[in-house]
């Protein structure tokens, strides 16, 4: 199938890369021209494992090309997906959808016979109907169809997500459609991938739902955590006792600083917008974005308790930026708040991250970047471990302490074990244990 990708930020250029690779010929396209100079020139404009060469592989096949001609693409696509940002807007919280918006009437501009349009953008309930209502009043001489085909993809993990899907959401109002897009899913079929069909402002929900239900099980390990520090448990045997539990799942039970990223933050603050436009309350999700909120700058606290309750004058090492390994999204990583509330607080902070430091460097004022975890330790009066990056799994120990002005690690993603710290003289402060 002919399919266009509108938008190649990381869902566009994942799924247009994804679906290349299925065999389909696939335009990603993007207002940017420089993005797309790059993309020609096999230059990935974020970091997820393995995209490159998926890119490479596809573009040389001749199914994947790059384009700032959206009319074009349009033209001879079967398939139009809108994967266009839909961040906060400022003021209020809710989810921008201009951008989505002004995809639609450009596609409507440029639309010939009848086309598939797609929102693969996540978007509140109802602008599936609002993106009809724009591509038919544009255009009333083509024949459109509009579906939600809302992603679930993990950062770090996106192209095994897209291949590997636990679930395939379609929304459509009609059959035609439907037909459409288990045409375009077909490959898929080969690994037993459910298609759910639904819909269409049930799949816009079903987005923010899933977004949110995750957000809630962060959310209330990390509340348990603080809970076992008072008692005396620990909160990984917890979370693996009730993980095993098939009702709950132990995947999103690992007790930490709190959520970031570019998903939670802003769905579940659209989805809060959302009940209140229709008078329904959602008060457990409420509390999941007070509590995450206020979680961040605790952890700034509890690592200046590590170091004896005062900061001012002292260095402190930060190993990991991003909101999570693989990847360089720093988008409402725990750890901007962190930094901030020790650099409040009077100390000095060196940091490493193996991907997301340039990304950082806008959002932090008077961080000393270092190339390695072992230099930004040189000196320092206390280490943090805020991301959980492969390379902060095997640290010598023995040279952490050496280094170290004084012995005092604060591992927030529970990587370490207190036996080894003890044996090698570290003061070692962990999540809920």
């Amino acid at each position: 199938m002919r399919v266009a990708v509108v938008g190649s930020g990381y869902v566009g250029l994942v799924s247009g890369a994804c679906f290349a690779d299925f065999g389909h010929d696939v335009v990603c396209i993007d207002k940017d021209a420089r993005k797309i100079e790059s993309l020609n020139q096999g230059i990935m404009p974020i970091f997820e494992p393995g995209l490159d060469v998926l890119v490479s592989t596809n573009a040389k096949a001749g199914r994947l090309h790059f384009s700032t001609d959206l009319a074009a693409a349009v033209k001879t696509a079967e398939v139009i997906f809108i994967a266009v940002g839909t961040p906060s807007r400022r003021g209020d919280g809710h989810a921008d959808l201009s951008y989505v918006y002004a995809a639609a009437r450009e596609i409507a501009e440029a639309a010939t016979g009848t086309k598939t349009v797609v929102t693969k953008s996540t978007v509140p309930v109802g602008t599936g109907d609002e993106v009809e209502r724009i591509l038919r009043e544009a255009n009333p001489d083509a024949s459109f169809m509009v579906v939600s085909n809302p992603e679930f993809l993990r950062e770090g993990a996106a192209i095994d997500d897209f291949k590997r899907p636990d679930r395939i959401v379609i929304g459509a109002q009609d059959e035609e459609a439907k037909a459409v897009m288990r045409q375009l899913y077909r490959p898929l079929h080969l690994n037993a991938a459910p298609l759910v069909e639904m819909s269409r402002c049930s799949a816009e929900l079903t987005k923010y739902a899933a977004n949110a239900f995750l957000a809630t099980k962060i959310t209330f390990i990390n509340e348990i955590a603080d809970l076992c520090e008072k008692v005396g448990g620990d909160v990984q045997d917890v979370a693996r006792g009730i993980g095993l539990d098939n009702r709950i799942g132990s995947k999103f039970l690992h007790a930490g600083p709190g959520y970031g990223g570019s998903c939670f933050p802003k769905d579940t603050l659209a989805l809060l917008k959302t009940s209140q436009d229709f008078e329904v309350p959602q008060r457990l999700v409420e509390m999941v974005v007070a509590v995450n909120d206020t979680r961040k700058r605790a952890m700034g606290r509890k690592i200046i308790a590590a170091m004896g309750g005062d900061v001012r004058g002292k260095t402190v090492a930060i190993l990991g930026l991003t909101f999570k390994p693989n990847t360089d999204d720093m988008r409402d990583s725990p750890a901007i708040a962190i930094i901030q509330s020790l650099q409040d607080a009077g100390a000095t902070i060196r940091a490493y991250d193996p991907e997301g430091m340039e990304l950082a460097k806008p959002l932090l004022g008077a961080v000393d970047y270092c190339t390695g975890p072992y230099e930004a330790m040189e000196g320092a009066d206390g280490v943090a471990i805020v991301t959980e990056w492969n390379e902060f799994r095997s640290l010598d120990l023995e040279r952490v302490r050496d280094l170290l002005k004084a012995p005092v690690l604060v591992d927030l993603r529970n990587i370490y074990r207190a036996e080894e710290m003890e044996k090698v003289g570290l003061s070692y402060t962990s999540i809920g244990r």
